[in-house]
C-alpha cells in the first residue's frame, strides 16, 4: 500500500485560537469600515489575509537567531545571508532591506524617473504603486490566457512576448527595465515557465532591457516548473532556482513569503552599476549595507530559511496543503482561478456573486461575507486594489476581482482547510441571497485598499 502525504516537520509549539460569534463578527466589521485590513488579529479565527511574515520559523531558524551578530558595520550575519544569495541566484551584489517594498523603493529609486514605462506581469499592488508615485507607468503584458479563471494552462503567470514587444517597439527610449513577478500574484499566484523567461530575456537582449524579478515567490515557482514543465521533474529546486535568475539582471525580494521569516527582503544583482546606484538609497532609506533595516538575527534566520525552502520536501508540504484546499472546494463547485497556484486560493467573486456589479466590489463583498460567516479574513485581490488609473482617475475594471485566501507557512493544519472550505460553502450556497455590495465613502490616492472606509448597500 502506497503511503499518503504528510508534513515534513513535525510541530513543538502551538498558539491558541479565539473563536467568535456572529453578532461580534458583524460588529467589528463594521467597526472597521468593512475592511478586513483594519480587523484586530484577536477578532479573527482563521487569518488568510497574506502569506507574508505569518508563517512559522523551523528549529534551525531559531537557533541561527541565537546565534546572530548585530554588528552595525560588517555584521558575519550579512556575508552569511550574501554567501546564501548568491548560492541559490548567482547574483554577486546583495542589500538588505526590511521588507519587500522597502528593496523596490531602494531600487526604484534609482531607476525610476517620471514619465518610464515598466512593462510586466501584472505589477503587484506594492510595485506597481512605487512606480506610479513617481509618475511613471505600469503596463500589463500578461497572457490573456489569465483572464480566464476556469481555463486550465499551467503556465498563466507568463508574460505575453507580443504585448512586451509591442511596448519595447513604440516606447523602448522610456523603459528603464522589465519586470517579471513569480509567481504572479495579481493573476492569482500562477506561475512564469522557464521557456517564458527565455522569450523575455532575448526581447530584453534584443532592445538592450535589463530584467528585474519580482522574487517574493521564486521557490513556489521553481516547484511549479519541476513538476508542469517538460525537460525539469529530474531537477533540484536549486537547481531551477538558478538557471531562473540566470534570465534576469537583479532581484527584489519579500523575504517574508518564500524566505520563511517574518520580517526581511533583499535585492541582490550582478551589475555593479545598480548596486552603486541602490547604494545611495539604502543608507538614508534602511540603514548601512551590511544590515539594510534588517538585524543580525533576522539575516541568519533569514540565511537558513532559503537553504531550507529550497529543498522539494518544505516546499512540496507547502504547496500540497494549498492543493488539498482547492480540492474541496472542487467538491463543493466553487470557482477558483485555475489551476491553483502556490500561496493561495484566488476565488472568482464575478463568478459567485454575479448578481452585485463590479461597480459594488463583489471581491470585498465576498470577503466581508466569509468574515461574518466564520472569522475567516481573506483579502480582496481585484478592483478596490486596482486602484484608479493615474491619469482619468476612474476605477480600473478591466481585471479579475478575486477572493484571496492564502495560506501562511506551516502554520495551519488540513483540518482549518476544511473549516475554510466549509465556511466559503455556506456562503456559496447562499449567494444569490447577496444582491448588494459595498461603496467607498473615503480612499487614498495609491494602494488605496489597505486603508478604504467602505459601506454596505
Amino acid at each position: 500500500m502506497e503511503l499518503p502525504f504528510a508534513e515534513a516537520y513535525k510541530i513543538k509549539m502551538v498558539e491558541p485560537l479565539r473563536k467568535s460569534t456572529r453578532e461580534e463578527r458583524e460588529q467589528w466589521i463594521k467597526e472597521a469600515d468593512y475592511n478586513l485590513f483594519q480587523l484586530k488579529s484577536d477578532q479573527v479565527y482563521i487569518d488568510c489575509l497574506t502569506d507574508s511574515g505569518t508563517g512559522a520559523m523551523s528549529d534551525r531558524q531559531w537557533a541561527a537567531m541565537m546565534m546572530g551578530d548585530e554588528s552595525y558595520a560588517g555584521s558575519s550575519s550579512f556575508f552569511q545571508l550574501k554567501e546564501t544569495i548568491t548560492k541559490i541566484t548567482g547574483f554577486e551584489y546583495v542589500i538588505p532591506t526590511h521588507q519587500g517594498r522597502a528593496a523596490e523603493n531602494v531600487l526604484f529609486s534609482h531607476l525610476v524617473t517620471a514619465g518610464a514605462i515598466v512593462p510586466g506581469n501584472s505589477h503587484f499592488d506594492t510595485t506597481k504603486g512605487h512606480i506610479e508615485s513617481r509618475k511613471a507607468f505600469a503596463v500589463d503584458c500578461t497572457v490573456d490566457e489569465a483572464k480566464d479563471t476556469q481555463l486550465e494552462v499551467p503556465f498563466k503567470g507568463n508574460v505575453d512576448p507580443k504585448k512586451l514587444e509591442k511596448v519595447l517597439a513604440e516606447n523602448a527610449d522610456k523603459v528603464p527595465f522589465i519586470i517579471v513577478t513569480v509567481t504572479n500574484n495579481t493573476a492569482g499566484g500562477q506561475p512564469v515557465s522557464m521557456q517564458n523567461l527565455r522569450e523575455v530575456r532575448a526581447i530584453a537582449d534584443k532592445y538592450g532591457k535589463r530584467v528585474v524579478f519580482d522574487s517574493a515567490r521564486f521557490v513556489e515557482n521553481a516547484y511549479f516548473i519541476r513538476t508542469r514543465e517538460e525537460g525539469y521533474a529530474d531537477k533540484s529546486i536549486k537547481e531551477i532556482c538558478k538557471e531562473m535568475f540566470s534570465y534576469a539582471d537583479g532581484m527584489t525580494m519579500s523575504s517574508k513569503k518564500d524566505g520563511l521569516v517574518n520580517m526581511g527582503g533583499f535585492i541582490a544583482t550582478h551589475h555593479e552599476d545598480w548596486y552603486e546606484g541602490a547604494k545611495r538609497f539604502c543608507i538614508p532609506f534602511e540603514g548601512f549595507l551590511t544590515y539594510g533595516g534588517m538585524n543580525g538575527r533576522d539575516m541568519a534566520a533569514l540565511a537558513v530559511g532559503l537553504d531550507e525552502n529550497t529543498e522539494l520536501e518544505t516546499i512540496e508540504t507547502r504547496i500540497r496543503q494549498v492543493q488539498y484546499l482547492a480540492a474541496k472546494l472542487d467538491e463543493y463547485g466553487i470557482p477558483y482561478q485555475r489551476p491553483v497556484g502556490g500561496h493561495a486560493i484566488f476565488v472568482d467573486a464575478d463568478r459567485v456573486l454575479d448578481q452585485i456589479p463590479k461597480e459594488e466590489f463583489p471581491a470585498q463583498t465576498l470577503a466581508i461575507e466569509l468574515y461574518i460567516e466564520a472569522g475567516v479574513r481573506g483579502c480582496e485581490i481585484g478592483y478596490i486594489l486596482a486602484d484608479r488609473d493615474p491619469v482619468t482617475r476612474e476605477n480600473r475594471f478591466g481585471g479579475l476581482d478575486l477572493l484571496r485566501l492564502c495560506i501562511a507557512r506551516r502554520v495551519y493544519t488540513n483540518n482549518h482547510m476544511d473549516v475554510i472550505a466549509a465556511a466559503l460553502k455556506n456562503v456559496y450556497d447562499r449567494r444569490h441571497e447577496i444582491t448588494r455590495g459595498v461603496k467607498i465613502v473615503w480612499e487614498t490616492e495609491l494602494m488605496r485598499h489597505f486603508t478604504v472606509k467602505l459601506e454596505r448597500l
